[in-house]
């Protein structure tokens, strides 16, 4: 019979949901919603019932009743701000996600739903690095007003992930290594990784650092002012603006990096200066938290999606090679993440934390 952790992860449209036995994935899908049947529900916890209903369709068709489940693993959402690591699910954390404390997103399925798995098969529930986790040190999180200190907010799972491969490839602990990652998705998190800890990052979603695809990134304080201040805009209207609207989307009307550059191949020259400004701040980030790391950097790291691109890679090589080796890890690897963290805790190489 073969030992399996389910490994849950909710996205905005879609479930992501894998077995895996160990480290090897044995099965993998994703199941799409339809935009008009999730609008009916305003908190998303509520969607609970229908997203679990395709969770148990999809486990009876793949056998998990010939299995043994030993973990399961739910994405973690926005919560209070937490240290990094795996945590066991909790009525107090469940209880935040279902009143929305700190944020109504799909990810605050996660844990409700890796809970009720659990509960059933009789076997530890986790969620692992959250959204928020937050390593910062008092310097990191001064922001120059007092009334709006900076905010530790990052793809971690994903960035923890891969920082974890390239210490194993260097035959070191995570806690003796220093990194730069780069995450490059729809938002760029840029962050430093000191003795396995996340103690700096831009914040990818309404934070600093560079624009992305879709997002603003930093912007000149007056002008952001008189924006939002103009009466052009509510609040959810200049938010939506600034996280889906900027970036490269707003310059050219396009966020599909391979369409961007195809118009680049085709002789575009407005994309291909805009492509090359969101390299050249990106560079410059980098080159911001190689400084807060003293400059004592064993790698810097390169991955998601973005990554995948020669032409990103090759641009921002020329900017930044001199810092340290440049390792790239194409895509993103939550689920192997998730998995990773719950096989941790089967294997009591490390102790859940408590919410």
């Amino acid at each position: 019979m073969q030992n399996v952790i389910i490994v849950i992860n909710p996205g905005s449209t879609s479930t992501k949901m894998a077995l895996f036995e160990g480290s090897q994935c044995l099965f993998l899908e994703t199941v799409s919603h339809p935009a008009e049947e999730l609008a009916a529900y305003d908190n998303v916890a509520d969607q609970f019932e229908l997203r679990t209903a395709n969770i148990d369709a999809w486990l009876s068709a793949h056998g998990i009743d010939t299995m043994k489940v030993v973990a399961v693993a739910g994405r973690g959402a926005r919560l209070r701000p937490l240290e990094s690591g795996v945590y066991g699910i909790n009525e107090k954390m469940l209880e935040d996600l279902r009143t929305m404390r700190y944020s109504n997103h799909a990810g605050n399925l996660g844990a409700l739903i890796a809970d009720h798995l659990g509960k059933r098969y009789g076997v530890p529930a986790v969620i692992v690095d959250p959204i928020t986790v937050d390593d910062f040190t008092d310097y990191a999180r001064a922001s120059g007003i007092p009334d709006f200190p900076r905010v530790c907010r990052s793809h971690a799972l994903n960035i923890r992930e891969v920082s974890r491969r390239q210490a194993d490839k260097l035959g070191r602990p995570l806690t003796e290594c220093r990194f730069v990652v780069v995450h490059l998705g729809g938002g760029i998190s840029v962050v430093a990784v000191s003795v396995k800890k996340i103690v700096e990052v831009n914040d990818a979603l309404l934070g600093m650092g560079p624009f992305s695809t879709e997002r603003a990134g930093a912007l000149p304080i007056g002008s952001l002012i008189d924006l939002a201040c103009s009466g052009k805009y509510t609040q959810k209207e200049l938010v939506n603006r600034l996280s889906r609207e900027s970036g490269l989307k707003g310059y050219l009307g396009e966020s599909d990096l391979r369409r961007i550059e195809k118009m680049i191949d085709d002789g575009d020259d407005k994309a291909a200066m805009y492509f090359g400004a969101m390299v050249y701040q990106i560079a410059k980030e980098v080159g911001a938290y190689a400084s807060a790391l003293k400059g004592k950097i064993d790698a810097v790291i390169i991955t998601g999606g973005m990554a995948k691109s020669e032409k990103l890679i090759s641009e921002l090589t020329g900017y930044i090679s001199y810092l340290a080796d440049l390792v790239v890890i194409p895509g993103e690897f939550e689920m192997e993440a998730l998995a990773a963290g719950a096989q941790r805790v089967v294997e009591e190489t490390e102790t859940p934390k408590v919410y």
